[in-house]
């Protein structure tokens, strides 16, 4: 079996939290989360903190700014990019306080290349997808973006160890040509897979740190990812049709980052850990045939998505629940 990172057992976020105190945020993430804590994201506050408006802000000469609602490539950094970088250093500020002292596992997270692409927009207008050289030039500015924010963590939080996750949540879209241009007239040309795993590649390469690509779309290309040579995927389990691909990327040894629990609450029922872990290991036993032990180890427990739009009290129970059900599959081992 392939050594992971993460401890057996294991139980992290997505990324996003709802609210906009970031230090309730973390400390919750902190709390529940011990084993995979993760770096809040909290997309209430606004430009900036969104996915793609804080992604944008680690790329390296390549200034973004908003115009008329969408983030843009700007002739130069300006207020949007400064506002951009201060939420950024607020939160990297709770991370290291509430992190003090830690010495596991931490997960870091960015749009991944092909989502901002798609995101984006050039200053003549249309997305940057459409430019094959900007493509490239985006993935090469993200790449050294984050590698410098991986070391800039890596000060803070001397002791723990990182790992990076790529939200590609517009992959299938960009793969199948399903982008849409400006006009809504018209669709972006598919992009081939080889040259999406070799975009990805290239930050994955870059950033000296494990990294896991998630999306949470349906039809994630698990081929590309597994070329990507990331060390592991992250998808909503709920959606996956065809259980033959998940189980090859298993065989080829990438970590499961299983989302397990909606995002949103569902009427009359409540997180529970036992049914997590029951679930999860009748389909990685009965359905998928490989043992328990590997489950414990090759799988981290998610919840579907993000949770910034969950209500507190349900994002509270999401955590507890998904850090239980973990703990459940490592003694089953």
């Amino acid at each position: 079996m392939p050594d992971f990172a993460w401890p057996a057992g294991s139980a992290t976020g997505v990324g996003s939290m709802p609210g906009t105190d970031v230090a309730e945020a973390q400390r919750t993430i902190f709390g529940e989360l011990p084993d995979l804590p993760h770096l809040a994201e909290l997309p209430e506050r606004g430009p900036g903190a969104d996915m793609i408006g804080r992604s944008a802000g680690f790329l390296v000469d390549l200034p973004v700014q908003v115009y008329a609602g969408r983030w843009q490539v700007a002739p130069r950094p300006g207020t949007d990019l400064r506002r951009t970088a201060d939420l950024l250093e607020r939160d990297l500020d709770q991370l290291t306080e509430q992190g003090d002292g830690f010495a596991g596992l931490v997960k870091l997270q960015s749009a991944g290349p092909w989502t901002l692409a798609a995101s984006i927009d050039l200053p003549i207008g249309g997305r940057l997808l459409r430019d094959q050289g900007a493509v490239r030039d985006l993935t090469d500015s993200l790449a050294e973006g984050l590698r410098r924010h991986v070391d800039e963590v890596r000060k803070r939080l001397p002791r723990a160890s990182l790992l990076l996750q790529l939200d590609e949540p517009s992959l299938p879209a960009v793969l199948a040509g399903h982008v849409p241009t400006e006009s809504g007239l018209g669709v972006y040309r598919a992009v081939e897979a080889a040259d999406a795993a070799t975009a990805l590649r290239t930050v994955v390469s870059a950033v000296g740190v494990p990294v896991v690509v998630h999306s949470c779309a349906p039809s994630v290309p698990l081929q590309v990812i597994r070329d990507s040579q990331a060390a592991a995927v992250s998808l909503d389990m709920s959606l996956i049709e065809d259980l033959d691909p998940l189980g090859e990327t298993i065989e080829a040894g990438l970590g499961i980052f299983a989302g397990v629990v909606p995002t949103r609450p569902v009427p009359g029922r409540t997180p529970d850990a036992k049914a997590i872990a029951e679930k999860m290991t009748t389909l990685w036993r009965q359905r998928l045939g490989f043992s328990a032990e590997q489950l414990a180890r090759q799988v981290v427990l998610t919840p579907a998505c993000g949770l910034a739009g969950a209500p507190p009290a349900y994002v509270r129970a999401v955590l507890t629940a998904l850090r239980e059900a973990g703990l459940r599959l490592s003694e089953a081992r």
